[in-house]
């Protein structure tokens, strides 16, 4: 039986548009809690989550990077299981410092 042949242009193009709208996302939101915290009163604790969520951030942009780059290759790889938990271990983590600044 041979393996069914997949289009390998449009998949790969709309999976690496989402991860570049998904970076956005992340980049707005830590914008935002950057924001919040020049604004407020800027407590330590602000700062230590704003801190904290530019390294989720940056993490998240590493992830993003490398699959994006992956998926403008011929026949991309499948995310790793380790990138995938990444991700989601810095799209957690962005929500949780956000709303720690809130308290």
């Amino acid at each position: 039986m041979t393996a069914a042949v997949r289009d390998p242009g449009l998949q790969p193009e709309r999976t690496r548009l989402a991860w570049r709208r998904t970076t956005l996302s992340a980049t707005v939101v830590a914008l935002l809690a950057v924001r919040q915290a020049l604004h407020s009163a800027a407590t330590p604790g602000a700062l230590v989550a704003v801190a904290l969520s530019t390294l989720a951030w940056l993490g998240f942009l590493l992830v993003a990077h490398r699959r994006v780059v992956a998926l403008g290759t011929a026949r991309p790889p499948a995310l790793a299981p380790r990138g995938a938990l990444t991700a989601a271990l810095c799209t957690v983590a962005l929500a949780a410092f956000a709303a720690a600044m809130l308290f």
